[in-house]
């Protein structure tokens, strides 16, 4: 394991499908955020745009313009589930930016969207810890080769955070089994 000093291998195929995989987590939760806010559509944005970089588009300031569209999204509104559900949207789109450290924190760039959207769904559901798990453990069968293969490069997941850093943690460990 390289310390937290030191780079780490991370091609643009691994970004793509870290990306794609974050954009899949939040379309989940999507309708949770576009419920309490139909007209904002800063975070469906976001998520358009994760997928396009997936896709083989360019890491674009567009890109990157609409993570923090929807972190600001996140912001405006009040329902908890909303906010965590723009939050999510919000990863989705920052993924393409993970940085090549060999870093802690990068492991909540990599799993935010799915712990957020899980966040969004325990929030919003009225069973609430079974909805949590439910999408964290959709979140581990569908993480592809690319998550699984990035976060062996990364020391765990780090502490703190909350719930989502709970959810964080709870992820990187059963991807990491």
């Amino acid at each position: 394991m390289p310390s937290e000093s030191e780079t780490i291998e991370l091609s643009e195929d691994e970004l793509r499908g870290i990306a794609g995989y974050a954009a899949d987590c939040a379309r989940r939760v999507l309708a949770i955020f576009e419920q309490s806010v139909p007209v904002d559509a800063r975070p469906r944005d976001a998520i358009a745009a994760a997928d396009a970089f997936a896709a083989g588009g360019r890491r674009t300031g567009a890109l990157r313009q609409s993570a923090w569209a929807a972190y600001k999204a996140a912001q405006e509104v009040s329902a908890p589930a909303a906010v965590d559900a723009a939050r999510a949207a919000s990863h989705a789109a920052a993924a393409a930016f993970l940085h090549p450290k060999a870093s802690a924190h990068q492991v909540k760039h990599i799993l935010g969207a799915a712990a957020h959207a899980a966040r969004a769904q325990e929030q919003a559901s009225e069973e609430g810890g079974r909805a949590a798990a439910e999408t964290l453990d959709w979140a581990r069968c569908h993480a592809p080769a690319a998550v699984t293969a990035v976060l062996a490069r990364l020391p765990a997941a780090p502490s703190g955070g909350g719930r989502v850093g709970e959810f964080i943690r709870d992820l990187d460990s059963a991807l990491r089994a």
